[in-house]
């Protein structure tokens, strides 16, 4: 097929205001003696438009980020028009504008993708996906639909309209509209990239999206252990007798403190993964929820009381069923009740462990890592930090035997 014209032209619909007073932006493609009309699904202020350059005029920022779409639109209509001409078939406007738009009615939407993936997701809560994972990416995907509504205008797009600015321009959107701190944002765009990743490997769509894309990493915070004053004040306050759950919810606290379990191993640990030793002593022995890897903790004879305050024959799981937003409700009541220095989240009694009740104690980093079901030791170095009293204890043993060996010199 010969071709004698192919020509863009962008224009405003200005009958078509918006209640901002923006009009949407039109296309019209022509290919020979063929014409197609379809919609940009861009508007902008009348006053920006130049019609000779079918852009806005200026450096605001609707001028710069609607030059941007317009660009990446026509880039798009020349790639559609090219794989027509290169199938060597006679073709017309209104093919190469199907080529441009026919595929989002065939291909899975973005948001579709995600819908069915968070589906397949909850299939597994409670077995090898935590709740709060699941409630993750539910969250992404809100943020995604808010994001494609404002800056596309459109309640989805298509993989095959996704284009490599469109997760720098999501990102810069968690980090200026919503305000998301840098470790939330690096979440929610890893597991983006996974999510399209996964869309790729099923041939949802045919390029490998944002693979070369890298956001920071987050700032590594660690979870703050209970001063020993504090832990005594949570262990010894006096609790309402007309609310009972607060009992249950500062119980579970203190289990988390003596066993080092994060609270979704605390709540659903059961009575087979208390392993008696042939020297009748007791072991939690279970793999972690997070992680899958396996945990080994000596049960102290603190955290076996707590085991027997709650032991019901009609329920298999060692501690009643809470959940974490209660528990963490509950917890920031019994912090002020008890006048701590600080309210705490439930995740510090597991650091607590690591550090107040074990490595304060003497306990190997090693054997730490083993009990509180790491991969490594690293992990666990950043976890459970060197203690003060700690650090003292090792300075006086080092400064005990360097006196012991100087005096043998002599």
């Amino acid at each position: 097929m010969k071709i004698e014209k192919f020509k863009v032209l962008l224009y405003l619909k200005k009958s078509g205001m918006d209640k901002n007073g923006k009009a949407p932006i039109m296309g019209r493609i022509t290919v020979n003696r063929t014409m197609a009309q379809f919609s940009c699904k861009l508007s902008c202020t009348p006053s920006l438009w130049n019609p000779r350059a079918s852009r806005l005029e200026g450096k605001s920022k609707e001028a710069v980020e609607t030059n941007k779409d317009i660009e990446q639109l026509l880039l798009s209509i020349q790639k559609a028009f090219d794989v027509l001409v290169e199938k060597r078939t006679d073709f017309e406007a209104k093919d190469v504008k199907e080529a441009l738009q026919g595929s989002v009615k065939t291909q899975t939407t973005l948001l579709s993708f995600v819908d069915e993936h968070i589906s397949e997701l909850s299939t597994h809560e409670g077995i090898d996906m935590s709740k709060s994972s699941v409630w993750t990416y539910r969250k992404i995907r809100k943020n995604l639909a808010e994001f494609i509504g404002e800056k596309y205008r459109l309640t989805d797009l298509a993989f095959g309209q996704l284009t490599e600015p469109f997760i720098s321009d999501f990102h810069h959107y968690l980090l200026d509209e919503k305000g998301f701190s840098s470790g939330t944002i690096t979440i929610y765009v890893s597991l983006f990239k996974k999510m399209c990743r996964i869309a790729f490997e099923r041939g949802l769509c045919k390029n490998l999206l944002f693979a070369h894309y890298r956001v920071g990493t987050p700032k590594v915070t660690t979870p703050k252990a209970l001063s020993m004053s504090d832990f005594i004040k949570i262990r010894d306050v006096e609790l309402p007798e007309d609310k009972p759950r607060l009992s249950v919810s500062r119980d579970l606290f203190l289990f988390a403190c003596y066993a080092g379990t994060a609270f979704i191993d605390t709540v659903s640990i059961t009575k087979a993964n208390v392993k008696v030793l042939e020297d009748g002593d007791k072991w939690l022995v279970y793999n972690r929820k997070k992680t899958g890897t396996l945990a080994r903790v000596k049960l102290l004879p603190e955290a076996l009381e707590l085991m027997a305050k709650y032991e019901d024959e009609a329920r298999d799981t060692l501690f009643p069923l809470l959940s974490t937003n209660r528990v963490r409700i509950d917890l920031i009541t019994i912090c002020k009740l008890a006048e701590t220095s600080k309210t705490y989240s439930y995740h510090s009694g597991r650091h607590s462990f690591a550090s107040l009740i074990t490595l304060e104690a003497g306990v190997p980093m090693e054997t730490i890592c083993k009990m509180l079901g790491h991969k490594d030791v690293k992990m666990t170095q950043r976890y459970a930090r060197v203690t003060q009293k700690k650090l003292f204890e090792d300075m006086d043993k080092f400064i005990a035997a360097t006196e012991k060996d100087f005096i043998l010199a002599l």
